[in-house]
């Protein structure tokens, strides 16, 4: 059903890259900058990711032998620069996540570049790692970003939903190897409710989330595509949530045939397959379309008659 799948390390029938969003209290304060400081449930809910969240999955990852990928945003590396230090020393990777979540789609490309290099900078800064991969905030990915991304020494994306294989998005200023994301592989959907973000769904039990979840990785599994999460500390992190999130893991593992890898290792593997003729990827070239459509001018209905 997949075309073109990538031959994965040792014969994998699939490759597996968990990830995790630490947004920690940065939403909230883009959300609320005139009064996210008196919002202290909410405040406490987002903290809880790198104050709680963030150690307990890097103490399951070393329990299970695993490498995980965490997206941050520079505020929030420079606020909890433990939960960072942590991240580095259980060997994972930390990627760019924005700087206080902010949303490219929504920027000139001037904001748009000096928000994402003063993000860079402070994952740098917290992390000694200047990072490789990026998610745009809220998969908020805009036609700036390949350029922008690209001139700055990134080398992947996950960002856009394009293909069930990693590709290639290029740019006229660059290109970026993208592992596509699914919005049926983000927590949000399934546990997120809260007033002050805007955002209340009727919360999932763990099982039935897990469900949605499993049944894309026997998906890609099956035709030899790549599963990409999207998990948030806060949310996921929590005790009955991570228990899933173990369980998934473990139910991985005894399938057998998974390639467990970080976001920039899946990158620097389709390269590798790249430049030695092994492998051709499928290439998006962004953006894919300049302004307004043409027919939805005002006077197209006029000039058209």
């Amino acid at each position: 059903m997949i075309k073109n799948p990538v031959p994965w390390p040792n014969g994998a029938r699939c490759a597996v890259v968990f990830t995790w969003d630490m947004d920690a209290d940065a939403i909230l304060h883009l959300a609320h900058p005139n009064d996210a400081d008196t919002r202290l449930s909410t405040n406490s809910m987002l903290r809880y990711g790198p104050q709680i969240g963030v150690p307990r999955i890097v103490e399951l990852c070393k329990d299970m032998g695993v490498k995980h990928t965490f997206f941050v945003p520079g505020w929030c590396a420079e606020q909890y620069p433990d939960a960072v230090e942590l991240m580095v020393k259980g060997g994972h990777e930390v990627a760019l996540h924005g700087y206080l979540h902010e949303y490219p789609s929504e920027m000139t490309r001037e904001q748009e570049e000096f928000w994402t290099r003063k993000g860079a900078d402070a994952i740098a800064k917290v992390s000694g790692l200047y990072p490789r991969g990026y998610r745009a905030p809220w998969y908020k990915y805009s036609r700036h970003s390949t350029d922008i991304l690209s001139g700055l020494g990134f080398v992947w994306d996950t960002s856009l939903m394009g293909d069930d294989n990693p590709y290639i998005v290029r740019s006229a200023g660059g290109e970026l190897v993208e592992l596509p994301s699914r919005w049926q592989l983000d927590d949000w959907p399934q546990f997120v409710h809260n007033h002050d973000l805007d955002f209340m769904m009727p919360i999932a039990s763990p099982q039935y989330a897990m469900d949605v979840y499993m049944a894309e990785f026997e998906a890609m599994w099956e035709y030899g595509g790549v599963w990409v999460n999207c998990f948030h500390p806060f949310c996921s992190g929590q005790v009955a949530r991570l228990m899933m999130v173990r369980k998934m893991m473990e139910t991985m593992q005894r399938k057998g045939d998974v390639w467990f890898a970080t976001g920039e290792e899946v990158a620097a593997h389709l390269r590798q397959l790249m430049s030695e003729g092994k492998y051709d990827p499928r290439v998006d070239h962004v953006p894919y379309y300049t302004g307004r459509l043409p027919e939805l001018a005002e006077d197209y209905f006029i000039r058209s008659r």
